[in-house]
C-alpha cells in the first residue's frame, strides 16, 4: 500500500504536467448501474501514465539524471516519462516490444525519445530486470516503482473529491501500478469502494493468480488491448495487488471493442483498448450494480484499429 501522505505530495509535484482530468457520469439506461468515466486519455500525452512518470522523475535528484532516463513501454508510459524527460533537459531511451502500436511510436519520437525494439520475450525480461544491458540511465519502472505508484494514486485523490463512496472501481491492469496507486488512496479515503482490476481475457494472469491464491503463468496473446494484460504478474505486485483488490475481472476483445464503440456513439470519447476495458466489463453486469467508475486509461489507438472496431468488427 502507498502512503496517502506520499500520494497527497504526488498531487503538488506534478501540478503544471498532468490534468486534474473530469469525471463524466455515461448515459447508458440500458446498464445496470450507474456508469462514470474518469477520462485520462485527455491527459496531454493522452494518458493517465504521465502522472508517475513526472512523480518519478521530478523527485530525482538531478544528479542521478546525469545520464538520462530509461523505461520499458509498449508506448504510454514511454511518452510519460519522455516528456518529464524533455522537460527535465536530459535523453530518454525506451525499450519497447515489437508489437507496439505506430501511433505510441509516432508520439515517443515527437516527445524526443530513443525506441530500443525487442522481441515481447526481451522486453518482458528488461521489465523484470529493471532495465537492459547496453542501456544506461535512470531507470523508472513502469509499474514497480513507489513514486510512480504515487503518481498514479492521485487519480484516487479526484475520485474520492468528485464522487462520494461510490460502489466500485474498475480499473485496467497491465503490470499493477494504476490499481496499486489508486486503490492505496480509496482505502484511506472510500474504504467501502471495491475496486477490480480488469483484464483482457487473452492475458490475464491475475485473474488466474487470485483464483489459485498465488502467481500463476498464463499464455498470453498479443491483441489490440496493448496497453494491458501480460504472461504473469510481476512478483513484487502480487502481495500489493492481492491486499488490496477486491478481485479481477476479464472481458472479451469483442466486449472491449463494443465499449470503444460506445464511448464514441455516446460520449465523443477515444479510447485505447486498455482504456476501455473497465466499461467494457461494467456494461457486462460482472461488477454489480451501484454508482461504478471506470478508469479511462487512455486514448492512443492506432487510425486503423478504430477504424476496423468503427466498422463494427474486433481487430
Amino acid at each position: 500500500m502507498i502512503p496517502i501522505a506520499e500520494i497527497r505530495k504526488a498531487s503538488g509535484v506534478i501540478e503544471g504536467a498532468a490534468l486534474r482530468t473530469p469525471l463524466l457520469r455515461l448515459d447508458v439506461p440500458e446498464a445496470e448501474a450507474e456508469i462514470y468515466l474518469k477520462l485520462e486519455n485527455l491527459q496531454p500525452i493522452g494518458s493517465f501514465k504521465i502522472r508517475g512518470a513526472t512523480n518519478a522523475v521530478r523527485q530525482t535528484p538531478p544528479d542521478a539524471l546525469a545520464e538520462g532516463v530509461v523505461t520499458t513501454s509498449a508506448g504510454n508510459m514511454a511518452q510519460g516519462v519522455a516528456w518529464a524527460a524533455r522537460e527535465a533537459g536530459v535523453p530518454c531511451t525506451v525499450i519497447v516490444p515489437d508489437h507496439a502500436p505506430q501511433t505510441k511510436l509516432a508520439a515517443i519520437d515527437r516527445l524526443g525519445g530513443k525506441v530500443v525494439k525487442v522481441s515481447h520475450d526481451r522486453w518482458w525480461q528488461a521489465l523484470m530486470d529493471g532495465g537492459m544491458e547496453g542501456v544506461e540511465g535512470r531507470f523508472v519502472h513502469p509499474v514497480d516503482d513507489e513514486l510512480v505508484m504515487a503518481g498514479n494514486g492521485t487519480i484516487g485523490l479526484e475520485l474520492a473529491e468528485d464522487l462520494a463512496e461510490p460502489d466500485a472501481v474498475l480499473i485496467p491492469f497491465g503490470g499493477g501500478g494504476l490499481t496499486v496507486g489508486i486503490a492505496s488512496a480509496l482505502r484511506e479515503l472510500s474504504p467501502r469502494t471495491r475496486v477490480y482490476a480488469v483484464e483482457p481475457d487473452t492475458a490475464a494472469p491475475l485473474a488466474a493468480s487470485l483464483a489459485a491464491g498465488e502467481p500463476r503463468e498464463v499464455e498470453y496473446r498479443a491483441s489490440f488491448v496493448d496497453g494491458a494484460g501480460a504472461r504473469t504478474v510481476l512478483p513484487n505486485m502480487w502481495p500489493r495487488v492481492r491486499e488490496l483488490a477486491e478481485g479481477s475481472l476479464t472481458a472479451s476483445l469483442a466486449e472491449t471493442a463494443g465499449a470503444i464503440r460506445l464511448l464514441l456513439e455516446r460520449a465523443r470519447v477515444v479510447a485505447e483498448g486498455a482504456g476501455a476495458l473497465a466499461l467494457a466489463a461494467a456494461l457486462s453486469g460482472r461488477a454489480g450494480g451501484g454508482k461504478i467508475v471506470c478508469i479511462v486509461s487512455g486514448g492512443n489507438i492506432d487510425f486503423s484499429k478504430l477504424e476496423t472496431i468503427l466498422a463494427g468488427d474486433t481487430p
